[in-house]
């Protein structure tokens, strides 16, 4: 999908309107543009550049605008002055660009969800449907709030999983480093002493030697097999099998799996305290909570435990003995069906979620450290050892 900036009139009222859209080419874009009800004037793709990509809208963005939206919704300023105030505040320009857009169907008449459905890209279906509820039935402000507070815990969560990731990451380009250093500039020295004086390198630094050449020799080569790897994943990973594969990956790579699963259920699980706390029915709870986890595998396990409750099962005899849905889902489901109180069990399973995985995190970034520093002190040890072992060894010999 392509991003498109434009300028149109309104049919009817002839009001210059300015936003952003996306579609496979100019054409399908002015033709959105029309079923929208509005006759284009101006219609540019926008770059791909630096520029473009710093305006994009970021989590930040859309939590900001969400909050203040609520704010000036609860004071019971009008839905249209609320949006108008709000983009008077926006300084991210594809945010303001949405907003705009969204403030200008409101003002032609179309319902809040409407106009926000038409920005898929920017909001979820979660939001949307929270939009949709809070709309419905009166109380707008609070699922705002409620979208805010998700979004904000969710960031969270991902900034902490990629916390604990993030010193694994330095260490290894560490190693990287280190390796290339001495493969280039020290091995070199030590090969061409002994060439000088005539003598034969030991084994392992023969090894080394050889590793050298390698690098020196191939390093165009090894850099065309990498661009290819890196370009078939990518094309790859944009694929259904590719996005079930990295699901996959996620969920059963050692160490790391566990975060992933409670960080999924953390989500389902606070997502589907929100929805059915405005009202949503259970089963599209489900379906969109199980959307919202961002894992194809656990979404696919949702999705037909929602199959079961539309043949009358309950919710939490239909999310039992799945393989990627914790136990106390369902536990927590089957008290809140007893209790009548879903939604706020449901809640209390996510926090438990959000406070394990904090530990978690904090658990195997302390595990991963020390770690990494013996794999570094190995590398760095068996380079050191296969370059003064030699030298050692050379000194001794015209001793």
């Amino acid at each position: 999908m392509k991003r498109y900036s434009y300028k149109a009139k309104e049919q009817g009222t002839n009001k210059l309107v300015k936003g952003t859209i996306q579609a496979e080419n100019e054409r399908i874009a002015g033709k959105l543009l029309v079923e929208r009800g509005y006759i284009p004037d101006v219609i540019r793709e926008e770059g791909e550049g630096i520029g473009s990509k710093m305006n994009r809208v970021r989590s930040a963005d859309r939590i900001n605008f969400t909050r203040q939206f609520a704010t000036l919704v609860g004071a019971g300023l009008p839905i249209a002055q609320s949006l108008r105030t709000v983009v008077e505040q926006t300084s991210n320009k594809a945010m303001k660009a949405v907003v705009e857009e969204i403030l200008a169907d409101v003002e032609s008449g179309k319902s809040l969800g409407d106009a926000f459905g038409k920005h898929p890209e920017v909001f979820s279906n979660v939001y949307l449907s929270l939009i949709k509820a809070g709309e419905v039935s009166g109380t707008l402000d609070e699922s705002l709030r409620r979208i805010a507070t998700q979004e904000e815990k969710d960031q969270k969560m991902i900034s902490s999983i990629k916390g604990a990731l993030v010193m694994p990451l330095i260490t290894l380009a560490v190693i990287f480093v280190v390796f290339l250093y001495m493969m280039l500039e020290v091995v070199p020295q030590v090969e061409g002493l002994y060439n000088d004086l005539g003598e034969e390198l030991p084994g392992f630094t023969l090894i080394l030697v050889g590793i050298k050449n390698f690098i020196l020799g191939f390093w165009w080569l090894a850099l065309i097999i990498i661009g290819i790897l890196v370009v078939g994943i990518l094309q790859y990973r944009k694929t259904v099998p590719g996005q079930r594969t990295a699901a996959a990956i996620k969920l059963n790579v050692p160490i790391f799996k566990g975060l992933f699963r409670m960080l999924y259920m953390a989500r389902f699980a606070r997502i589907s305290q929100i929805l059915l706390s405005t009202g949503v029915p259970v089963l599209d709870t489900l379906n969109i909570a199980g959307e919202a986890t961002n894992n194809l595998l656990v979404q696919d396990e949702i999705h037909d435990a929602a199959e079961l409750v539309q043949s009358g099962k309950a919710m939490s005899d239909s999310l039992k003995d799945r393989d990627y849905i914790l136990p106390l889902v369902p536990q927590m489901a089957a008290i809140g069906e007893q209790s009548g109180k879903m939604d706020e069990m449901l809640g209390k399973a996510a926090q438990v979620f959000e406070d394990d995985l904090d530990e978690k995190v904090a658990a195997i970034s302390s595990a991963i450290e020390p770690v990494m520093m013996i794999m570094l002190a190995i590398l760095a040890g068996g380079l050191v050892g296969g370059i003064l072992f030699p030298i050692y060894s050379l000194v001794n010999s015209i001793g």
